[in-house]
């Protein structure tokens, strides 16, 4: 009883009287009373006024749905939003859902991940500072074109990280957001697919926001919002204006790509014109990247090979981490 009553609270980002609370449970108010004692205890700071009911704290770390909600155009993005405490992977508690049917535009972010995951199985940090969630595509796509969704995801995220905090955010290819030469954000897009179409999309999305120490390994390489824009980022404000870049992006990318997309999406790529390298089939490769092909590969020119088009791999950006 005691996690329903926090998810209750949790959901409702509000206060929620303590009648409504042992209605919905089918409990006596007194029981809740005591469930909300013992959440105290555990530490989690809950208001209580008299007429009004209890209300879960926000320190700008926590979730108010209806904020995050409001005004949301929802047309491809954020059509249903599932908040939860904590959560091995938004991407694997989404992909189990999408399994059972659930509708595209569903999504579904996490407080902390207990088992958040990178491209090529690495782990993401995922505390409490940090914004995590993952959001449901069903595109009639074929599965070819996943790459140009993590890219069109990208730069949705660099264009709400920009406007929030006029900070200049950039892309590396293919699925990190970067501010100087430090990560802030990183993408991993998964499918379910048959031979000549998707099943589904399922796009993770960690931000680095109110994230304030990171271990040893990471500590010149990543970076958080807060820590650029020297202030603590509210998290259901910006995630209201990652969802809403993301609509209006994805919404755009799913009709049709135009060049003029293309060439905005360019301008903000921090890999276009730096010396790379790449490891493809076992070889490294090195060379300059100079463009992104429609399909969303990065062209390197090397003197070994000419033009090359790179559409997975691991790329070493000169300058970049």
């Amino acid at each position: 009883m005691k996690e329903k009553i926090l998810s209750a609270l949790w959901e409702a980002g509000d206060y929620v009287s303590g009648e409504v609370l042992s209605r919905s449970l089918g409990v006596t108010r007194s029981a809740v009373w005591k469930q909300i004692g013992q959440l105290r205890n555990e530490g989690y700071q809950i208001a209580s006024v008299p007429n009004k009911g209890y209300r879960l704290e926000n320190d700008g770390n926590m979730f108010n749905v209806s904020k995050i909600l409001e005004n949301l155009p929802a047309e491809t993005v954020g059509k249903k939003l599932i908040v939860l405490k904590s959560v091995d992977s938004t991407n694997n508690e989404l992909k189990r859902l999408a399994a059972q049917g659930e509708p595209a535009g569903t999504v579904v972010a996490a407080q902390v991940q207990t088992a958040g995951k990178g491209r090529f199985g690495r782990v993401w940090q995922s505390d409490s500072g940090g914004l995590y969630f993952s959001v449901l595509l069903r595109p009639e796509l074929p599965p070819a074109d996943i790459a140009s969704i993590t890219l069109a995801a990208g730069y949705a995220v660099c264009l709400a990280v920009r406007k929030a905090t006029g900070l200049d955010a950039r892309i590396k290819w293919p699925n990190d957001i970067i501010i100087g030469s430090r990560k802030i954000c990183g993408i991993l897009t998964e499918m379910a697919a048959q031979s000549d179409r998707l099943d589904y999309v399922v796009t993770g999305i960690g931000i680095n926001l109110n994230t304030e120490s990171f271990p040893e390994e990471l500590q010149k390489k990543a970076t958080s919002l807060s820590q650029q824009a020297k202030r603590c980022m509210d998290k259901s404000l910006f995630f209201h204006e990652v969802l809403a870049s993301l609509d209006r992006v994805l919404t755009s990318f799913l009709v049709s790509v135009s060049l003029e997309d293309r060439e905005h999406f360019k301008a903000l790529c921090a890999t276009l014109g730096r010396e790379v390298s790449v490891e493809k089939n076992g070889t490294t490769l090195h060379g300059t990247a100079r463009d992104i092909s429609p399909s969303g590969e990065l062209l390197i020119d090397t003197a070994e090979h000419g033009i090359i088009a790179v559409s997975s791999g691991e790329v070493t950006v000169q300058g970049i981490y």
